[in-house]
């Protein structure tokens, strides 16, 4: 029985995973503007698309390796799944810092007018993208299902989604501070990447050490058993499909203003321009104080949560494509902060030994963090680099999310078979 195992050194173990998570997904997204500079000073037209490819690359590693998340736990457990995600996490940082050291060179390769340090960069955003994929199809199904005392499932992923806040809240001033040490786009140099990439691996090989001695003991009843074969499909249950579809939307829209809320305080000119990177602190330092003030919430459902915030935000999006002002968009970051719980909670709801299978599947919705910045960027670029209205796709991904609170999110069968 879990009740008879203690998990408060887990519990405190993925929440703090959660944070590097958060951490990394938001430093990788403040590259985009640096690297355009660095790299991309000689392409027109399609700027912003290659630009926001590096968010791009880091999300589409979800669809792409979330099953493979789900195969290691229930081949090699929890433990040794993290431990294998950290040192791909290496790997990728590492790729990372080639790729600066490669875009540095005065004489290196171009691909199609892109240098190739560029393409590099890209792949050690997919990497890294791929890391934080299995440890998250690890962490949320282990928040939800681990037994702390005095805590309910969502409370507990509410937590760990503090403790990712408070990497993203970190990561634009890290970024912008400490890697940039403050300087403007046009003064940054690539180089400047390098040793901190490197110290980053180095933090996640202590981690892996700190890992590798903890106990994480195995949560019965949410995997599948050793040779089993399960009797129906994963996407069977609605409310797990219908939950991706959601977490597709959700993701999308959360990066989309995390992503892009720089390059439309670009666009719209020198007196947001220079507030850029505070509108992206903030936006995510909302997501932590939401999170925060989620986590006493016990006692209001996901459902009435979801519902809440998502017309909500959609109300302030309505009126910051209407006076062309960022600040508003600011404001999502705290109702987005229990979107992501509440929706994850709802979808593995009564999926007993499916869990594990359903926690993979969801990370496949995590693609709309690739895609919807994405096609914000290619509509921008359509529209002359015209910013404003492309923030419909955001009010489109809020009204899904409304959706699913209100209707798409019920259990129809149980997977205690």
């Amino acid at each position: 029985m879990n009740q008879a195992k203690n998990y408060l050194g887990p519990f405190i173990t993925m929440v703090f995973l959660f944070f590097i998570v958060g951490f990394l997904t938001v430093v990788f997204q403040q590259f985009q503007k640096p690297l355009e500079t660095a790299f991309l000073g000689n392409v027109e037209n399609i700027k912003n698309t290659l630009s926001i490819l590096v968010t791009f690359t880091w999300f589409l590693a979800y669809p792409v390796l979330g099953g493979t998340g789900s195969k290691w736990v229930n081949h090699h457990g929890y433990k040794k799944t993290l431990i294998r995600a950290l040192a791909v996490m290496i790997a990728g940082l590492l790729i990372s810092a080639g790729s600066a050291w490669i875009g540095s060179m005065q004489n290196q390769i171009n691909i199609a007018g892109i240098p190739l340090g560029f393409y590099i960069f890209l792949l050690g955003s997919f990497v890294v993208g791929g890391a934080a994929t299995i440890m998250q199809v690890v962490i949320n199904p282990y928040l939800t299902a681990c037994d702390v005392k005095g805590t309910s499932s969502i409370q507990r992923i509410t937590i760990g989604g503090s403790s990712n806040s408070i990497g993203t809240t970190l990561a634009p001033y890290f970024v912008a501070g400490i890697v940039f040490g403050g300087l403007s786009i046009s003064d940054i140099n690539i180089k400047q990447v390098i040793l901190p990439f490197i110290l980053l691996a180095v933090t996640i090989f202590i981690v892996i050490l700190v890992v590798s001695r903890l106990s994480l003991p195995h949560i019965e009843g949410t995997t599948q058993s050793k040779g089993e074969v399960l009797e129906k499909s994963v996407w069977s249950f609605s409310h797990l499909t219908l939950g991706v579809v959601g977490i597709f939307f959700y993701v999308g829209v959360e990066v989309a203003i995390g992503a892009n809320l720089n390059m439309y305080a670009n666009w719209l000119g020198e007196s947001y321009a220079a507030k850029a990177s505070l509108m992206t602190m903030l936006y995510w330092g909302g997501m932590l104080v939401g999170r925060l003030v989620g986590s006493t919430l016990s006692k209001v459902s996901a459902k009435t949560q979801l519902s809440f915030t998502s017309v909500v935000a959609t109300i302030l999006v309505v009126i910051s494509i209407k006076f062309q002002n960022p600040w508003f968009l600011v404001g999502i970051g705290l109702l987005h902060s229990i979107m992501w719980g509440g929706i994850f909670d709802l979808a593995i709801k009564d999926l007993g030994k499916y869990t594990s299978k359903g926690s993979g599947a969801l990370m496949i919705g995590v693609i709309g963090g690739a895609i919807l910045p994405l096609l914000q960027g290619v509509l921008a670029d359509a529209m002359n680099g015209n910013w404003a209205l492309t923030w419909f796709i955001v009010i489109l991904g809020e009204l899904y999310i409304l959706y699913y609170a209100l209707s798409g999110s019920k259990v129809k069968q149980k997977g205690n078979l």
